[in-house]
């Protein structure tokens, strides 16, 4: 018997309006998996990410968490099955401090306390009193992603988080990146910047023009420099 994966995209079809934008993309997470979304920009992978969390879902096809369809469903719904979401754009509470944004997503009983996200995150525990939207771009991303562990996810989607980084602060995010998974969670990260995608993965999947070209394990696509040009180096 097969064991069922966390999650699965089963051909799945997505439009803006009348423009259609994915095409037939199926991926799978397994538990304990940091699993790749790789691509250049614009070429589908945030789309992706927005399909699976309920933002825009797609118009075809099925997406499948711990079994149970999950298509179509609100983002809330999904946060309160175990899904936590990062988004590209770092969506803090900007008026509010670094505390107020952990607070304001905890549920009782959760085993992610603002304590817990702390030591994952220890630059943040000296800024608790700070507001969000005084920090700087790393302060953001790292709030950001403590605020999504806040709702005890199992499966962290995490949208470009180095995006415009410095290399010294995405080192320390890829750090903690690896903690996360130490910890249990599973995570499908959506990355442009292939060197530090292949530092974290498992396996893969490249998308281009909204279609998955290649899925395979990280040292398939280390040793395929066909793929890599084609579809990731600029």
């Amino acid at each position: 018997m097969n064991s069922v994966s966390l999650l699965e995209a089963k051909n799945i079809n997505t439009f803006y309006g009348l423009s259609h934008i994915l095409f037939d993309v199926s991926l799978r997470v397994e538990k304990g998996e940091i699993v790749g979304l790789l691509g250049r920009n614009g070429a589908g992978k945030s789309t992706t990410m927005k399909s699976i969390m309920g933002i825009n879902p797609p118009r075809t096809g099925e997406i499948f968490y711990k079994g149970k369809s999950i298509t179509g469903k609100r983002p809330f719904v999904l946060f309160r099955l175990g899904i936590g979401y990062v988004p590209d754009d770092r969506r803090v509470f900007a008026d509010l401090t670094v505390e107020d944004n952990l607070e304001i997503v905890y549920r009782r009983n959760n085993e992610w306390t603002k304590e817990r996200v702390y030591e994952i995150f220890p630059a943040l525990k000296n800024i608790r009193n700070r507001r969000a939207g005084n920090l700087s771009g790393g302060e953001q991303q790292m709030l950001t992603i403590g605020r999504a562990l806040m709702g005890n996810p199992e499966l962290l989607l995490l949208d470009e988080p180095t995006e415009g980084l410095a290399p010294i602060i995405v080192k320390a995010l890829e750090e903690q990146i690896l903690k996360l998974k130490e910890a249990g969670i599973s995570i499908l990260l959506a990355e442009q910047n292939l060197r530090s995608a292949l530092k974290l993965v498992d396996r893969v999947y490249i998308i281009d023009n909204g279609a998955i070209k290649f899925e395979g394990t990280k040292k398939e696509l280390e040793e395929n420099e066909e793929i890599k040009r084609k579809y990731l180096l600029i």
